[in-house]
Formats: C-alpha cells, sequence, structure tokens
C-alpha cells in the first residue's frame, strides 16, 4: 500500500514540475512562431515613392524595402491593400466550393441535389468529357486572375520593380480571364442565332484571344510608360482593348439576354446579374468615387479599388452560376454543335494565350528593369 501511495506522489511531483516548466514554454513558443511587423506597419504617403501613390489616399502605406515575408504576414493587418488582398482571396474558396457541388454531380450523384435545386434537367448525372473542358478552363482562368490579384496587391510594396513586375502578372490573370469567359460564352450560351449574325461563330474566339492578348500588352504598355501624376491617356490606354475584349466576349450573353426566355430560362437571372455588378465594377475602376469627395477618410476601408474587386468577385461568382446552368441543359449537344476539333483547339489557344501575355509581361519586366538601374 505504501509502495503505491509513494508511486504517485512520485507522479504527481513529475507532474508540478512539468507544469512549472510551462511558462517558459510559453514564453519560448512565440519567438519560435513568425513574428508580425511592427504593430503599425503602414506610413503617410508622403513617406513612400510617387509610384506607389494613389490619388486621394493618404495614408496607410506599407513601408517599401522589407522583406517578402513581412509583406506575406501583412495580409493580417489593416493597410490601404488590406481589402483588395481579402475580397479576390475569399472569392477563390467560394468558386471552388461550387466546383465542388459539380464534382458531387459528376460523380454520380443528382445534379439539382447538388447543386441545392433547381439546376439539374430531370435528375440526369453529368458526365466528364471533352464538353466539360470549357468550363474547367473558365474555372482555372477565375483563379488564375484572382491569384494574380492577391499576389500583386499583397507584395507589390516591396520595390519598384517588384511593383511593376508584379501588376504586369496581374495583366496576364486578367487577359486569361477574359479569354475563359469567352470560351465559356461561346461554348455554353450562344445561341444558333448569334453565332450565324456577321460571321461571329467563326471570328469570335480568334479575336478574343487576340482582344485579351492587347488588353495585357497595352495594359502593360501603359503601366510601365507613363508617370504619376497619370495622364488621360494612360487609362485610355487601359480601357480601349479591354472595353472591345468585353464587348465582344459578353455579346452571346446580351443576345441571350434580348431574345431568351426568361421564364424558361434559369441562367438569364444570373447573366443579367453578371453583366450588372460587371458594369458597377467598371465604373469604379475608372472613376475614384467616393475617395475623390473625401480624401484621407476611405484610406483603409471604402475606396473605389475596393469596391471594383467586391463588384468583380460577385459578377465571378453569378458568371459561374449561369455558366454551370447552361453547361447542365446544353451538354448533350455541346460536342454535336462545335465539334470535337473545336473544343480541343479553343483549349489549346487559351494555354497558348496565356503564354504569349506571360511572354509580353517578362518583356516588360527586362525592359522596367533596364530603366530602373539607368535611373
Amino acid at each position: 500500500m505504501s509502495t503505491v501511495v509513494l508511486q504517485r506522489l512520485s507522479t504527481l511531483s513529475l507532474t508540478v514540475k512539468q507544469l512549472g516548466s510551462l511558462p517558459r514554454l510559453s514564453t519560448s513558443l512565440p519567438a519560435a512562431l513568425p513574428a508580425l511587423p511592427a504593430p503599425k506597419p503602414t506610413v503617410a504617403a508622403a513617406d513612400v515613392p510617387s509610384l506607389f501613390r494613389e490619388p486621394y489616399i493618404l495614408s496607410g502605406y506599407r513601408p517599401t524595402g522589407q522583406s517578402w515575408r513581412c509583406y506575406l504576414l501583412s495580409v493580417f493587418q489593416w493597410h490601404n491593400e488590406s481589402l483588395n488582398v481579402w475580397t479576390h482571396l475569399l472569392a477563390a474558396p467560394v468558386l471552388l466550393l461550387r466546383c465542388w457541388a459539380l464534382l458531387l454531380a459528376v460523380s454520380g450523384g443528382d445534379v439539382g441535389d447538388a447543386s441545392g435545386g433547381g439546376v439539374g434537367d430531370g435528375g440526369h448525372p453529368l458526365r466528364l468529357d471533352l464538353s466539360a473542358l470549357p468550363l474547367a478552363l473558365y474555372v482555372l482562368s477565375s483563379l488564375t486572375y484572382l491569384a494574380c490579384s492577391v499576389a500583386a496587391h499583397l507584395l507589390q510594396s516591396r520595390s519598384e520593380l517588384a511593383h511593376y513586375s508584379l501588376f504586369f502578372l496581374d495583366y496576364v490573370g486578367v487577359a486569361v480571364y477574359q479569354y475563359g469567359c469567352a470560351l465559356g460564352h461561346f461554348f455554353y450560351c450562344a445561341e444558333a442565332a448569334w453565332r450565324r449574325t456577321a460571321g461571329l461563330g467563326a471570328l469570335f474566339l480568334p479575336g478574343a484571344a487576340l482582344l485579351a492578348w492587347l488588353s495585357c500588352a497595352c495594359c502593360c504598355f501603359a503601366k510601365a510608360h507613363y508617370r504619376r501624376p497619370y495622364p488621360l491617356r494612360r487609362k485610355v490606354c487601359q480601357l480601349i482593348p479591354t472595353s472591345l475584349a468585353y464587348f465582344l466576349d459578353i455579346s452571346p450573353v446580351v443576345h441571350r439576354l434580348a431574345t431568351g426566355d426568361w421564364e424558361r430560362d434559369a441562367a438569364l437571372p444570373f447573366h443579367a446579374a453578371q453583366v450588372a455588378f460587371f458594369l458597377m465594377a467598371a465604373f469604379f475602376f475608372s472613376y475614384p468615387f467616393p475617395e475623390c469627395f473625401l480624401p484621407g477618410r476611405c484610406d483603409i476601408v471604402g475606396h473605389a479599388h475596393q469596391v471594383f474587386h467586391l463588384f468583380l468577385s460577385m459578377c465571378t461568382v453569378c458568371q459561374l452560376e449561369a455558366l454551370f446552368r447552361d453547361f447542365v441543359a446544353r451538354r448533350e449537344a455541346i460536342l454535336e454543335v462545335h465539334g470535337e476539333g473545336l473544343v480541343v483547339g479553343a483549349s489549346v489557344s487559351f494555354f497558348l494565350l496565356a503564354l504569349c501575355c506571360l511572354a509580353t509581361a517578362g518583356w516588360m519586366h527586362r525592359t522596367v528593369e533596364k530603366q530602373l538601374k539607368n535611373k
């Protein structure tokens, strides 16, 4: 009996010693974890080079020249890029969750059940074949532009070269997304009457690819060529090719909205929503509202680029829902109407466009690097 008591007392003594070491552990553990930047890591506009300043945004800038780790960890702090990062960072899992619902449907479940009701077409399970390839590329393009945007806004403050290079990458993501949208709209949304109008069926995809590349090239050129305060022609240089690309890419949807049966076509409300959200996003991208009326009061929350990101994310979510519904409704006829060769060729052109845009961004990166060395 006494032996048992002694054993228990010995165990209790060891436990007390272990508990006594916990304070030392609690003080050493934070030192082993990555440390966030200083408690107040932001500075005023006057404390950063003019390249990093935005009109009417007077504070909330991160100082340049810090480590990459510092900018990565700044995702958890408040600065004037925080919501630019999080609006697109949170949009990505929303899209992935929607894709997960699609995967559930493809695995043999009922489409209506997997998507929350109302999406299926009689309970026929989806099949993975070439008809799903444009949809997969659209999702890939959406995730690409979101990832490039997050990287640009999160890391661009490190240096002038990083700023230029990351926004060149951002423009690559935008161009890839433009062509991903074009693929989805062409294969899933376009009506036969639209394809016969002025030969749009034959010219649409080559024109969409060309305009997507021009959007990337013109945006990169405008970013590298013009200096603050930016002249109006810089915005024109950016907006003309991107606007032309959008008008072409959205034309199948506009035709559907004008001629479709709104009572029977479940995708039309989502198509209308994606157009409305994009137009609102375009307004806030083009005009610095509301910070132009409230200089310094929208530095952290509420400036135009944040609102632009929010509306663009909502546009993408509605667009995915509309394309998914169109795909479900028309999947049996996609290969019959377009042919396997066109689907495969358009998919190959998607990656060729991405390579061309990356090459353009790389060339602009080298150009800017030489300019900065000679400055």
